[in-house]
């Protein structure tokens, strides 16, 4: 069995090829020329340059290969300009499933990693419910936006023509390797930590290897056009992470400052025209703003349970553990 893997040297990607790699199968990783490959070492990996930008140049690169599976990873969680989510986000994903069909291509699945983001700032009147697949969805993020219009899309395309994709929609997906709650990690280390808003904040989290999980029980049961939230089954308080993450480094002193959202929205708003200024992707976005000002990310991961048979294997504590333990040997921290 031919495996596909776009985003694949990226966080989750880089699992993604890694559990591919364990279960036997032709592992073929999509990488840019500037993508770093420090995580995909296997001699057993093949490596192929895809450029999703253009479907006339995919249909090309594609040509010759005959994949079983597909797993599309690829795409951006921040960026200089909204513009570019939709060109790498929606527009990357319509050329890449528009090539694979040109060339008849005789997949049995196509895995798409969305987001819970595509839901936006939903259920936030107390006592916050899951947040279900029958809700509307309501993006609050330019990345929301990009993730739905792809989802839409695929939504559309299925009943204009037969095409066997997944989605799948992660809460915030953390672990080694990661970047952005990495660096929750390296302030905590540097004594301070941060919260935004006073009003109580559930948030949920899943672990990358349960991801993992969902992704390869989706190639083998997923139904066609079936959406699939994923956390590791549990809520916790905005605290709760930086907490743990204090507790594994070993309690040094901390700073806990929590602001109102007002100040964030002020940070943000400087920290997003220094990005413009300067060319560079900054953390402090309006996007963020959105994500951290969201107080309800409870999501219901029963269909995932019932349908694909997923069973959360890593919870918080045990995930932060592991991942603090990987940026200190690693040298991160």
């Amino acid at each position: 069995m031919k495996i596909l893997i776009t985003g694949a040297s990226g966080f989750i990607g880089s699992f993604i090829v890694e559990e591919a790699l364990r279960r036997g199968l032709e592992t073929w990783a999509v990488v840019r020329r500037s993508s770093s490959k420090a995580y995909l070492t296997d001699e057993r990996i093949h490596f192929i340059e895809l450029n999703l930008s253009s479907k006339v140049q995919l249909v090309e690169q594609l040509r010759g290969h005959e994949f079983d599976y597909v797993v599309h990873a690829a795409g951006v969680t921040k960026c200089l300009n909204k513009a570019d989510f939709y060109r790498v986000n929606t527009e990357g994903t319509k050329n890449l499933v528009n090539a694979l069909l040109e060339l008849q291509m005789p997949l049995q699945r196509f895995v798409y990693i969305s987001s819970l983001s595509v839901f936006g700032a939903i259920r936030e009147q107390q006592p916050y419910e899951e947040i279900r697949e029958t809700d509307t969805p309501q993006p609050n993020t330019e990345y929301g936006r990009s993730k739905l219009e792809a989802e839409r899309w695929l939504d559309d395309l299925s009943r204009k023509r037969a095409f066997p994709y997944v989605i799948l929609r992660p809460t915030g997906v953390y672990g080694p390797r990661e970047r952005d709650y990495f660096m929750m990690a390296k302030s905590i280390k540097g004594h301070s930590d941060f919260a935004v808003g006073f009003k109580r904040q559930d948030i949920t989290f899943v672990y990358v290897t349960d991801v993992v999980q969902a992704v390869f029980l989706a190639l083998e049961k997923g139904q066609t056009g079936r959406k699939y939230f994923l956390s590791d089954g549990q809520v916790y308080q905005s605290t709760t992470f930086s907490d743990l993450i204090h507790e594994e480094l070993g309690r040094p002193w901390w700073i806990r400052i929590t602001a109102p959202v007002w100040v964030l929205r002020i940070v943000t708003f400087f920290g997003e025209h220094i990005g413009h200024l300067t060319g560079k992707v900054t953390a402090l976005n309006n996007d963020k703003y959105n994500i951290l000002k969201q107080r309800n990310w409870r999501c219901d991961i029963q269909p995932a349970i019932d349908e694909l048979g997923y069973r959360p294997e890593v919870d918080l504590k045990e995930g932060v553990r592991r991942s603090i333990k990987w940026y200190k040997e690693n040298g991160w921290l």
